[in-house]
């Protein structure tokens, strides 16, 4: 399973990226006003800047919902480095988008998925990622792991290449859930992937061994 951060912080970025096990980046409008990225200059050039950092992929989002807007700005992206995947969101424009770009050889990432029916409409138009949203169907109460489950069985029904890219995956659990039923990646914070590192029994066995060495 691969390993994407959710974020447009630079050294959160290099924290994961030093660890050895990041596999690309995943952002949006949130997490670029959240870092006081403004403005188009500057957003294009801080995702060039993540992209000299990491080794894989880095979802870019556009902003315009309309076709014609959404084209033009998953072009602009897609020029700036060859690990931008474009983000587009799950609309009808979306869909067809995506089937554009998948027909030009841009990559995609089909976002704010909630059904299956929504990923199944993303891969027929060719996403190279579907991202469905773990934390958020969690909070209105539906098992939003239960969506991976389904989104799973649907893509390996029919052979669909297009990845399951679980998003809004907020604590360690979640990550071992996904990686449980087939997700080919997560996105989360940071905190939650160094959450995978902690165990009690790995505090105590190691202060056992640092003091038995002392003796």
């Amino acid at each position: 399973m691969k390993f994407f951060i959710d974020t447009a912080n630079l050294a959160q970025i290099k924290e994961a990226q030093e660890l050895g096990i990041l596999d690309g980046v995943t952002t949006n409008p949130s997490l670029m006003a959240k870092e006081g990225i403004k403005g188009k200059d500057a957003i294009m050039k801080h995702y060039v800047d993540i992209c000299n950092i990491v080794d894989g992929d880095v979802s870019a989002e556009v902003i315009a919902t309309d076709f014609d807007g959404m084209i033009k700005e998953g072009e602009e992206f897609a020029e700036l480095h060859p690990q931008i995947v474009v983000k587009v969101p799950m609309i009808k424009e979306g869909i067809k988008a995506i089937k554009y770009f998948s027909e030009k050889g841009i990559r995609t990432n089909c976002t704010l998925v909630f059904s299956a029916g929504q990923a199944l409409l993303a891969a027929k138009a060719g996403a190279s990622y579907v991202s469905p949203f773990v934390g958020r169907l969690d909070d209105i109460s539906t098992d939003g792991l239960r969506l991976i489950e389904d989104i799973r069985v649907i893509y390996d029904n029919y052979g669909f290449a297009t990845e399951i890219l679980a998003a809004s995956v907020r604590h360690p659990m979640h990550i071992i859930e996904c990686a449980t039923i087939g997700a080919d990646v997560v996105t989360c914070p940071l905190s939650a992937i160094t959450a995978l590192l902690k165990h009690p029994l790995t505090d105590s066995g190691l202060a056992t061994f640092l003091a038995d060495a002392k003796k």
